[in-house]
């Protein structure tokens, strides 16, 4: 198995005034590539914080994590930013699209944080859009566009910049049945062509079926795999 992500013996604490909430309890897990791979568990079992880890938004208080190989649980900050603007494509329940900005311009920003001129940008973000279904929706605003609609601008968004790595936390969450399954149809087949490895949070079971793997967390700890 050629593993994107590694972690050995991984915790997460933090403070909430006086008391010490124990998120993670030495996690250890290895995941393939080019997998989807949906964590599912009850509220609280530490499923935001695993993932926030994996994406590199946080460090651990104890244990190792390699992404692609590579040591990231002792990195400085502007190491970690550069790993998730380069390697990591984030999907989230709440979209978080730009309202002042349109869906291509969305969608190129990311690219344009990459250093991707402006015009190129906005080609490839046209692109990606029609594979998402939405080349005539490209100059609608969020605020124009059906929670579905949204969320297929944040999964092209997502995959523009050919991420080795899309992490989504609850991508159906916000969504009627039929556009939830029709989102995960959608991650399906980005998966498939691309080979992109995704990580998917979910409490619905239909969706976490979806995946190759189902990764279950209780009480910080794995519980099942």
């Amino acid at each position: 198995m050629d593993p994107i992500i590694s972690l050995q013996d991984v915790k997460k604490s933090y403070r909430m005034g006086q008391t010490t909430v124990r998120a993670l309890r030495g996690v250890t897990l290895t995941l393939a590539r080019g997998q989807i791979h949906s964590i599912v568990g009850p509220s609280g079992s530490g499923k935001s914080s695993l993932l926030h880890i994996i994406g590199c938004m946080d460090l651990p208080t104890g244990g190792e994590v390699y992404v692609s190989g590579r040591r990231v649980s002792k990195l400085p900050e502007k190491a970690l930013t550069a790993i998730r603007a380069q390697e990591i494509g984030f999907v989230f329940q709440a979209f978080h699209l730009n309202p002042i900005l349109n869906a291509r311009e969305n969608v190129a920003m990311a690219l344009r944080f990459l250093g991707v001129g402006r015009r190129d940008a906005l080609r490839r973000a046209d692109g990606w859009l029609a594979r998402v279904g939405l080349a005539h929706r490209t100059r609608h605003y969020p605020a124009e566009l059906s929670g579905g609609e949204r969320q297929r601008v944040a999964i092209a968004r997502a995959i523009a910049k050919r991420p080795a790595l899309i992490l989504a936390d609850e991508p159906t969450g916000n969504l009627d049945t039929q556009c939830g399954q029709e989102i995960v149809k959608l991650l399906r087949a980005i998966n498939q062509e691309t080979h992109t490895t995704i990580i998917q949070v979910t409490h619905d079971k239909e969706v976490a079926r979806t995946g190759d793997a189902i990764l279950t967390l209780r009480d910080g700890r794995i519980v099942d795999h």
